[in-house]
C-alpha cells in the first residue's frame, strides 16, 4: 500500500507560492507506515488535472489532494473528481448551511458563488471543515481490478488542511502493518561525491535503512529511513547506521536533525567555558548573526566586527594581501575582545577583473593562545551562497579545534 500527493494551483506551478502541504502530508503518512510514491504539482487546468488524477488512481491506493476547493472559477477540484468518476455534482444542504453560518458569524453576506462549495460528486462524502468555508471531499473510487482507490481532497490553506487531515482523513485510512521512521545526520567539510565514496555501500539503493544525500550550501545531510514492524525495530536500525556513518566519516559529522554548525560551536564553547569574537570583511555579518541566534550564545560570543578590506582595527599599516590580513584581524580581534578564540574572514568574493583566469580567494583565520591558523577558501557559485559557505567554513575550523 502506498500513497501519492497532488497539490493543485497555478500559484504553485508558477512559483508564486511554495507547496509545503505535500511535505507535511508525507511526514504524517510516514508516521503511520504509509510510504509516499509521488508528489505532483499541477496548475488549475482541467485537462492536466484530469490526466494527473487518472494516472494517480491507477497506480496508488491513496491519493491526497490539496487545493482547488474554493468558490472561484479557477477552483476545479470538485469538478475534476466528478468528471473522473463520470458523475454529476450534487448539492449537500448541511454543507451549504455550514457555509452560510460561517458568513453569518463573520457578519458578511454570502455571495451566491459560494454555493459551489457545497456541491459534491455523487457518491462522495463531505469532510467537515470547522476552520473554513471549504468542506473536503472523501471519495472511494472503484478500479478495474476490483480494488478501491481512496481519495481525500482538502483545502490548500495549511491551517484548514492540517486539522482536517489529522482529525477526519487519517482515521479513514487503512492501517499499515509497517512502521517508518526517519533521522538525519549532518556533515561538513567535503563534497557530496567524496562523502558518498567514504560511505561506500551505506547509500546503496534498496538497502534498509535507506540513506539518501542532500546538500545545501556545503552542508551535507544524510537522510536515514528505516522500515520495520515496530518503532523499536526502526530505531535500532537507525542507531546502527548512525554509528556506521560516524565511523566512516569521522570528524566530518557535526550534528543531527536540525542542528547547524553554529549550534554545535556555541554548545561546545559553553561546555568548555570558552569565548569567541569575530572579524568579518566578507559576509556582511552573517557569522555573527548566526551565532547570536543560538540560545545562550551570549555566554560565549563576546562580539564581532564588520570591517572593510583595509581594516582599521589596529593603528599599524594593514597588510594588503588577504592571508596576512586574515591573520592580523584574528589576532587583533582576540586581543581587543579578550576572548579565548577569534575567527576572521578576509578577502573578496569578487575578482579584481585583472585577468580571465583569476578566481576570488578568501582566507579564514582562527587565533587562540597557541597561535593562529590560516586556511585558504575558494568561494563558488553566487554571492549569497558564497557568503554562507565562507561563514560555515569559518565555524567548522573552530568546531574542529574545540573537538580536538
Amino acid at each position: 500500500m502506498h500513497a501519492e500527493i497532488i497539490a493543485i494551483g497555478t500559484e504553485l506551478t508558477t512559483g508564486a507560492k511554495l507547496d509545503t502541504n505535500s511535505q507535511w502530508l508525507s511526514i504524517e503518512l510516514a508516521a503511520v507506515g504509509i510510504p509516499v510514491l509521488l508528489h505532483t504539482t499541477v496548475a488549475d487546468d482541467m485537462p492536466a488535472m484530469l490526466e494527473t488524477m487518472r494516472a494517480a488512481v491507477r497506480r496508488s491506493d491513496i491519493v491526497l489532494i490539496s487545493g482547488g476547493l474554493g468558490p472561484t472559477l479557477d477552483d476545479l477540484t470538485r469538478q475534476l473528481l466528478a468528471e473522473l468518476a463520470g458523475v454529476e455534482l450534487v448539492l449537500h444542504e448541511p454543507s451549504l448551511q455550514h457555509v452560510r453560518d460561517i458568513f453569518a458569524k463573520r457578519k458578511r453576506v454570502m455571495p451566491e458563488r459560494n454555493t459551489i462549495q457545497a456541491m459534491f460528486p455523487a457518491g462522495s462524502e463531505p469532510i467537515e471543515n470547522p476552520h473554513g468555508t471549504a468542506p473536503g471531499i472523501w471519495f472511494e473510487l472503484p478500479r478495474a481490478d476490483g480494488s478501491i482507490c481512496r481519495i481525500a481532497a482538502m483545502p490548500g490553506v495549511p491551517s484548514e488542511m492540517k486539522p482536517m487531515f489529522r482529525d477526519r482523513v487519517l482515521p479513514r485510512l487503512p492501517r499499515s502493518d509497517r512502521v517508518i521512521r526517519r533521522a538525519r545526520v549532518n556533515c561538513y567539510g567535503v563534497g557530496e561525491s567524496a562523502c558518498e565514496e567514504k560511505l561506500g555501500d551505506v547509500t546503496a539503493r534498496g538497502r534498509d535503512p535507506e540513506v539518501g544525500i542532500t546538500v545545501h550550501e556545503g552542508t551535507i545531510t544524510l537522510r536515514i529511513e528505516a522500515h520495520g514492524a515496530s518503532e523499536s525495530e526502526c530505531d535500532a536500525k537507525i542507531a546502527k547506521d548512525k554509528q556506521l556513518i560516524r565511523e566512516r566519516l569521522g570528524a566530518l559529522v557535526f550534528g543531527e536533525e536540525d542542528e547547524q554548525l553554529e549550534d554545535i560551536v556555541a554548545r561546545e564553547l559553553n561546555r568548555c567555558a570558552k569565548t569567541v569574537s569575530i572579524a568579518d570583511e566578507v559576509t556582511g555579518g552573517v557569522l555573527s548573526c548566526w551565532l547570536t541566534a543560538v540560545a545562550k550564545s551570549e555566554q560565549c560570543f563576546a562580539g564581532g566586527l564588520i570591517v572593510g578590506h583595509v581594516s582599521k582595527v589596529s593603528h599599524e599599516n594593514e597588510p594588503t594581501d588577504s592571508a596576512t590580513r586574515a591573520r592580523r584581524l584574528a589576532e587583533t580581534t582576540r586581543e581587543r575582545f579578550g576572548t579565548d578564540f577569534a575567527v576572521s574572514i578576509a578577502g573578496s568574493l569578487r575578482t579584481s577583473g585583472q585577468g580571465a583566469d583569476e578566481i576570488p580567494r578568501l582566507y579564514l583565520a582562527l587565533a587562540d593562545a597557541s597561535g593562529t591558523e590560516v586556511e585558504e577558501h575558494i568561494p563558488v557559485a553566487d554571492i549569497s551562497f558564497a557568503r554562507n559557505r565562507a561563514a560555515k567554513s569559518a565555524l567548522d575550523i573552530l568546531r574542529l579545534r574545540l573537538q580536538n
